[in-house]
């Protein structure tokens, strides 16, 4: 039986891939398809954005290698960034209740 953070990484990669490949390279993310991954995945990180282009924005940032396209090194570093700072928003939010 996989452990907790075993089913987390298989998580993360079967979304990954359950969005990459509908149009294009199969194993990366066009623009359309990280916007679907946003709007079913974290819509409430979307709903919060008050730019219209975030998502050209950080396609634009995470695109290291400048083909238009996010592969899964690239969206995963997205993952971490997003977690560390869920991470430290809570570890706050728990100082000032003293609790942490």
């Amino acid at each position: 039986m996989p452990t907790d953070l075993e089913l987390a990484m298989q998580t993360l990669i079967a979304t990954f891939h359950k969005y990459s490949g509908k149009e294009g390279d199969r194993y990366k993310l066009s623009k359309r398809e990280l916007k679907d991954l946003f709007r079913s995945e974290l819509p409430c990180f979307l709903n919060v954005q008050k730019d219209a282009d975030a998502v050209g924005k950080i396609m634009k940032d995470l695109d290291s290698n400048d083909d238009e396209e996010v592969d899964f090194h690239e969206f995963a570093a997205l993952v971490t960034s997003l977690t560390m700072l869920c991470n430290d928003f809570f570890e706050e939010a728990l100082k000032k209740q003293g609790k942490c």
